[in-house]
C-alpha cells in the first residue's frame, strides 16, 4: 500500500506526520518512509541511520560541432526552447530540456547525441523495520520530476511489495506532487485549522479528484474550538481521520528532532486513529484482492 502525505503549502506538517507514522507503523509491521520532497528532504534528521548512496542521472543532448550542418532541425523540435541555432552554434540549456529525445533522434546529422547528466541522489538506509529512502537533488538543478520518477521505479520494486510505503511529498500542486501522487493507493492531506489552510487544501482536493485518487484529511496544530477543516470536510464528503492538537512541547521536539509520539500522550493517540485507519484500508483491499483472485 502505498500513502503519499501531501498539503497545498509548505509547513502544514507533512514531515512531521510522516516521520511519526512510520516510527509507529514499524512498531508492527515493515515500512519504507520515502521523503521526495527532494529540493529539501529533512525527514532522515529524526532517525540515527547510515545511508547508501545512488547517483541519478537524465540524458540531455550535446552539440557536435564537426558532425552539425545548422540546419536547425533541433530547434524546430524542441517545445522546450533547451536547443537554439544561434547562426552557425546550436546552444544546449541543461536545465530546460526534458529529455524526450526528440532532437537527438530527428538531427539529420546526430549531431546532438544524449549523454547522462547527473541531477541528484537517492539514498537508502535500514532501521530495524523501517526503511528510509530519500531523494537528494543537486544544487542547482531545477527539475524535480525525473529524480522523483526513478525514486517511484525503485518503490515499485520487487524489494518493497510487502511493505506499507510513506511518501512525504513536495508542497503545492506542481508537477513534483502529480509524480508523487499519480500512483498512490491514498493521498493523506494535511491541513492547518485556519482560513488559509482552508483555501490550500480546497486546491488540494480539486487536485487529487481531477487524478482520481482517493483522500482523507488530517488537521495538524488544531484548536479546540476551530470547525473550518471539520465542516469542509463534511460537506465534501472527506473523511477526517485525526486532529493532532495545537502544541509548543510539540513544536519544541520538532525543532530538536525528536519524534512527536515518544512523550506525547495527547498526539500519540491521534497518531494511533490514523494508523488503525491505514490498518483497516489495508486489510480490506487486500479481502478484496483475494476475493477477486478466487473469483
Amino acid at each position: 500500500m502505498k500513502i503519499a502525505i501531501a498539503s497545498g503549502k509548505g509547513g502544514a506538517g507533512k514531515t512531521s506526520l510522516s516521520t511519526n507514522l512510520c516510527a509507529l507503523l514499524a512498531g508492527s509491521t515493515d515500512v519504507v518512509l520515502a521523503d521526495l520532497d527532494v529540493e529539501e528532504p529533512d525527514s532522515a534528521i529524526f532517525f540515527n541511520t547510515g545511508f547508501q548512496e545512488e547517483p541519478v542521472y537524465r540524458m540531455v543532448p550535446e552539440w557536435d560541432p564537426v558532425r552539425c550542418t545548422s540546419c536547425g532541425k533541433c530547434q524546430e523540435v524542441c517545445n522546450f526552447n533547451a536547443v537554439i541555432k544561434l547562426l552557425d552554434e546550436i546552444m544546449v540549456f541543461p536545465e530546460l530540456c526534458h529529455s524526450c529525445h526528440a532532437c537527438s533522434m530527428l538531427c539529420p546529422e546526430s549531431a546532438l547525441p544524449m549523454l547522462p547528466r547527473r541531477i541528484g541522489l537517492l539514498r537508502k538506509g535500514i532501521l530495524e523495520r523501517l526503511t528510509l529512502l530519500e531523494g537528494r537533488l543537486d544544487i542547482g538543478e531545477e527539475q524535480a520530476v525525473p529524480l522523483i520518477a526513478r525514486a517511484n521505479k525503485v518503490l515499485n520494486g520487487k524489494n518493497f511489495r510487502d511493505k506499507i510505503i510513506v511518501i512525504d511529498s513536495p508542497p503545492g500542486t506542481s508537477c513534483p506532487v502529480i509524480e508523487v501522487t499519480r500512483n498512490a493507493d491514498l493521498v493523506l492531506l494535511v491541513a492547518e485549522s485556519n482560513p488559509f489552510g482552508l483555501n490550500d487544501l480546497k486546491i488540494m482536493v480539486d487536485t487529487m479528484r481531477i487524478l482520481d485518487r482517493d483522500m482523507v484529511v488530517v488537521v495538524n496544530r488544531a484548536e479546540g474550538h476551530e470547525t473550518l477543516i471539520e465542516d469542509y470536510c463534511t460537506s465534501e464528503g472527506i473523511p477526517m481521520i485525526a486532529k493532532i492538537p495545537h502544541s509548543r512541547k510539540a513544536a519544541e521536539y520538532y525543532a530538536s528532532g525528536r519524534l512527536l509520539i515518544r512523550d506525547l500522550v495527547d498526539i500519540r493517540t491521534e497518531f494511533i486513529k490514523i494508523r488503525d485507519y491505514i490498518f483497516s484500508i489495508k486489510s480490506t483491499r487486500e479481502i478484496e484482492r483475494d476475493r477477486d483472485h478466487i473469483g
